[in-house]
């Protein structure tokens, strides 16, 4: 399948505001708030995850449609396998450099917890994935989706992608009424019960942010089979869909920054602070995600059809900067990427805290090699050095 460069963009995108939102740096630096996460409720996670969805759609129910259910199922059961192998290589190797730098393991200690000290029923927990330390918490979710979505790939081919949909999204309805919170408070109980609090890590709750993959392995796979027309769908003579998008984002953006700026009154914060629920993806974390991801869509596929030259130069700049090579670099190799991602904010953490703390110029230098640096996974894996495979596409 033709690789669609702007997908990839996308990624490299969000990899890199990982990289920014990550960076833990004592007094903290400014890029951080050259982010979209500051004019509402949408972070670089969301977009990950349901970048994710949408190539596992697309590719998939290709290779579905090709060579049957068998064929994809093996092969995605194959690539959540390749992920636990990643998984599993973060875990050791941040372990391993704790043991080897003993400073490090000191900064590490609020993210590892007593796994930094190879404590037994910790090593198990992660291994077993329950026990996720800080910023390794991304793979875990994508190993449980491309488990169960072999089936579900197939509902949508066969044209039952509803069933797909709807169930997702009583899933997250659940979590949002806390179904799930009587069997964590069973698995603390008896963490507490063997002296070992905190067995239990996981901070994206994965009913909830399974929203955000299925969303986008429904749509990737009616893109690729022909059940949606993005044409039509994105009509620029009907736009009242997109005016209550960009409405619905300005209000987002309005209520984020009154409140980053203290320009609302106490119980007003208290009230909104109620649904703001990033672990368990409540209701203002979707709503503000799918409005931000259909007005993108609209003015992507929409705005150059318009005759209006302001939508039609917004449309040109926001392909120019998801086509960046750079961003399109990275991309393609997301898997290796964003492992790479997770060392280097470990390592950062730690060379601040031994070495720090920093002036704003070197913190800056810093971020920026750390950004820059994101793309040797992807020199390596695309160099002559390395047998060549076709790029991982999930």
């Amino acid at each position: 399948m033709k690789r669609l460069n702007i997908l990839d963009g996308f990624r490299g995108y969000f990899l890199v505001f990982m990289v920014l939102n990550h960076v833990a740096l004592r007094g903290g630096v400014w890029l951080v708030h050259v982010n979209h996460g500051e004019l509402g409720y949408v972070q670089d996670a969301q977009g990950f995850v349901f970048l994710s969805g949408l190539m596992v759609g697309m590719v998939y129910s290709r290779r579905m449609t090709k060579q049957g259910f068998r064929a994809g199922a093996l092969k995605m059961w194959r690539r959540a396998l390749e992920i636990y192998r990643y998984t599993l290589g973060c875990l050791v190797g941040i372990v391993l450099l704790a043991v080897i730098f003993p400073e490090a393991q000191e900064a590490w200690r609020p993210w590892l917890l007593q796994l930094g000290d190879r404590d037994p029923l910790f090593v198990l927990a992660a291994a077993l994935l329950v026990f996720q330390p800080t910023f390794m918490d991304i793979l875990p979710q994508y190993i449980l989706y491309m488990l169960v979505a072999p089936p579900l790939v197939w509902l949508c081919i066969q044209g039952r992608w509803r069933i797909v949909l709807f169930g997702s999204i009583a899933v997250w309805l659940a979590i949002q009424f806390g179904v799930h919170l009587p069997f964590i408070d069973t698995f603390h109980a008896l963490a507490g019960r063997i002296e070992s609090p905190g067995l239990l890590q996981i901070y994206f709750n994965l009913f909830a942010w399974q929203i955000c993959f299925m969303s986008g392995l429904v749509l990737g796979a009616l893109t690729m089979t022909g059940q949606i027309d993005w044409q039509r769908l994105m009509d620029p003579r009907r736009p009242a869909l997109a005016w209550f998008a960009l409405g619905v984002f300005l209000v987002f953006a309005a209520l984020r920054l009154g409140l980053t700026f203290g320009v609302y009154p106490p119980d007003f914060v208290d009230r909104i602070t109620l649904f703001d629920r990033r672990d368990e993806l409540s209701f203002i974390y979707v709503a503000n995600f799918a409005v931000d991801a259909y007005l993108i869509a609209w003015v992507l596929i929409a705005g150059p059809r318009t005759g209006n030259i302001v939508l039609a130069t917004i449309a040109t700049g926001l392909t120019w900067l998801f086509n960046q090579p750079f961003l399109r670099f990275i991309g393609r190799h997301s898997l290796q990427t964003y492992t790479l991602h997770v060392f280097l904010i470990y390592g950062i953490k730690a060379l601040d805290v031994n070495f720090g703390p920093w002036t704003q110029a070197t913190k800056t230098a810093v971020v920026i090699g750390a950004i820059a640096s994101l793309a040797l996974p992807a020199l390596y894996r695309e160099s002559r050095f390395f047998a060549r495979k076709p790029a991982s596409s999930t």
